[in-house]
């Protein structure tokens, strides 16, 4: 893998991470594209996560650091109660992480799959644009754990996991600003969850990516996954997900086509 291979692959990973277009799907389709074998490169794939992790982090500081203060109030509130909605939402995605990790990672070597997959997120998408449920100003626990079962099923190659947690939400008739922050605060304690099962698993070790790659890949995800979240936010409050609909349907299109 060289730089500007790194570089092209980080700023799919930033882009996707929080689009609604899949970002598992994306790198599937850039590595056909590229000739990369990312599900073999531990190191870069975990410093990718990485990158995407701290650009949440970045742009939704002000939010997690009130949530982190509540956490230490003695008497429950609001913060606490937040903090509990978002450890239910992980339960799903930790059952599918380690109880069917290798069924859905062979997923990733077809191609067809993901073009099937991108039209379901097209087709999800397009039903959360027409809907229009009574919103509500507050996520439930249940709209959590809901929720988080969208994200679940997202660890599929191209279903888009901001897509379905979004679209869900917004069909449960949650709060359009409240879904968005909640889709991207949920993802945190996923994403670094799989990067320890990667670090665990000892396979970094036994990688040779160059630190250059791997340096200019950190950065390109970090800035494109910052620039996303914050375009996202703003999208999903304006409601224009239809566009991200077409595009999804057009994409997995090509890919359906292309494996004939």
């Amino acid at each position: 893998m060289d730089t500007l291979q790194a570089i092209l692959l980080g700023i799919v990973q930033g882009l996707t991470e929080f689009l609604p277009v899949s970002s598992s799907g994306h790198l599937q389709i850039a590595k056909e594209l590229l000739g990369v074998e990312i599900e073999q490169n531990i190191t870069f794939d975990v410093t990718l996560h990485a990158a995407t992790v701290l650009s949440t982090i970045v742009v939704l500081w002000s939010e997690l650091w009130r949530l982190i203060k509540g956490c230490f109030s003695r008497r429950f509130n609001e913060e606490q109660a937040y903090v509990l909605k978002v450890i239910l939402s992980m339960i799903p995605a930790g059952v599918v992480g380690v109880f069917f990790a290798d069924e859905i990672e062979a997923l990733f070597s077809s191609l067809w799959f993901v073009g099937l997959m991108l039209l379901l997120t097209a087709a999800l998408l397009s039903f959360a644009y027409y809907a229009k449920p009574r919103q509500k100003s507050d996520i439930s626990y249940r709209d959590a754990f809901v929720i988080g079962l969208a994200q679940a099923a997202a660890t599929m190659p191209g279903l888009s996991r901001s897509g379905s947690t979004i679209a869900t939400g917004l069909l449960l008739g949650d709060e359009k600003s409240a879904v968005a922050h909640f889709s991207f605060i949920m993802v945190i304690p996923v994403i670094l969850g799989k990067m320890l099962l990667d670090i665990v698993s000892g396979e970094m070790a036994t990688m040779s990516v160059p630190t250059e790659a791997l340096v200019s890949g950190f950065i390109a995800a970090f800035i494109s996954g910052a620039l996303a979240c914050r375009f996202m936010i703003e999208i999903v409050k304006r409601g224009r997900l239809i566009w991200f609909a077409a595009y999804c349907a057009i994409v997995g299109c090509i890919c359906l086509i292309t494996t004939l």
